[in-house]
């Protein structure tokens, strides 16, 4: 039996995911222990191996087949554009991608003026301004603390995540638009969903029945 090979987003993501994948009878010892320096940790019973990738690279390992399975946030799949099945929602971690500003930024948006928007997602702000709003736009990539971009004068508003808002309003702005809901999703690669197909597909229906059972609960 060969291993199917998971690969997690690092941190609270892959904690709740090992969690769930407990709860369908799977587990991995193994990633218990806080002080180990593996890479790679393996159930050889169930022919599981798990590995934790900075939330930008899953997508990567998946769609290169070195991981068959990921799991991992709704804005990393739709940044990283990568040929994958998306395959659920494991409804953990919501937020919204937001776009976000001034209050008077929200004319310029309505009139679709030429403005600059900052983002650490360029690949999501370029595809709703130019395919959803038809409005073209002056991305610029950042990397820290995006809300400061429109309070210092470098853009007119931000591409960027909401959780609970209160960044915003404690730096005067507010949400202008929605752009899409986010959770944390399930991934497969596209040659292991043919080849490993029942395991798969019974990992992925055991964690559908959990997720039943949350929502009726």
């Amino acid at each position: 039996m060969r291993y199917i090979t998971v690969a997690l987003a690092k941190g609270r993501l892959a904690e709740k995911a090992m969690e769930l994948f407990e709860r369908i009878g799977i587990h991995c010892q193994e990633m218990k222990d806080k002080h180990s320096r593996k890479l790679i940790f393996v159930n050889e019973e169930l022919g599981m191996r798990f590995f934790l990738a900075k939330a930008s690279d899953v997508p990567t390992y998946v769609e290169y087949g070195a991981a068959d399975m990921g799991i991992v946030g709704k804005d990393t799949i739709l940044e990283e554009s990568r040929k994958l099945y998306e395959v659920l929602d494991l409804k953990m971690g919501r937020c919204r991608m937001c776009v976000c500003g001034p209050q008077e930024a929200k004319e310029r948006l309505k009139h679709h003026e030429l403005i600059r928007v900052a983002t650490k997602y360029p690949h999501i702000a370029k595809d709703y301004f130019y395919n959803k709003k038809y409005q073209t736009v002056e991305i610029i990539k950042l990397n820290g603390s995006i809300e400061l971009a429109p309070i210092v004068g470098l853009s007119d508003v931000i591409v960027d995540i909401v959780e609970t808002g209160s960044t915003l309003r404690e730096n005067g702005l507010v949400v202008l638009e929605e752009v899409c809901p986010l959770s944390a999703r399930v991934v497969v690669n596209q040659v292991s969903m043919k080849r490993e197909n029942e395991r798969i597909a019974k990992m992925i229906k055991g964690l559908q029945e959990i997720l039943r059972e949350e929502e009726q609960a």
